[in-house]
């Protein structure tokens, strides 16, 4: 087994910044259907737009899991444009594995949360 698939099953076991956040600026839940994995969010905003922190609880494969995780400790001083411009191809290069089309899908649900919360938190300051 090679070491990036090790340390997927490692974060997958114990993942990173697996908890509840609660003073979070936002949160946001999704899940892919095809594979049941659910994910929901919580993320920390400075006045700055800069990402303070980010937390996440879910259920689901190895790789969603490991994926929302790993970008939990990568997100943190990135501004909320930085985060949008990720695409799939710097998750893959985060998780560090080749993936098939279906475990992209996979690969991609935190990344796709997480922007759904700065979506709902950019919705939230221009009504203020």
């Amino acid at each position: 087994m090679s070491a990036y698939r090790e340390a997927i099953i490692e974060l997958y076991k114990n993942p990173l910044n697996n908890y509840e956040m609660e003073d979070a600026s936002t949160d946001f839940e999704d899940s892919n259907p095809l594979c049941g994995d659910q994910i929901h969010v919580w993320v920390k905003v400075d006045e700055n737009g800069v990402v303070e922190k980010v937390s996440f609880k879910g259920t689901g494969c190895a790789i969603s899991q490991a994926s929302t995780s790993l970008l939990t400790e990568e997100l943190p001083g990135m501004t909320i444009e930085e985060v949008e411009a990720l695409d799939q191809d710097d998750i893959q290069e985060l998780l560090g594995i080749p993936l098939s089309p279906v475990r992209l899908k996979c690969a991609l649900l935190g990344q796709k949360v997480i922007q759904g919360a700065l979506l709902k938190y950019k919705a939230s300051k221009r009504e203020d």
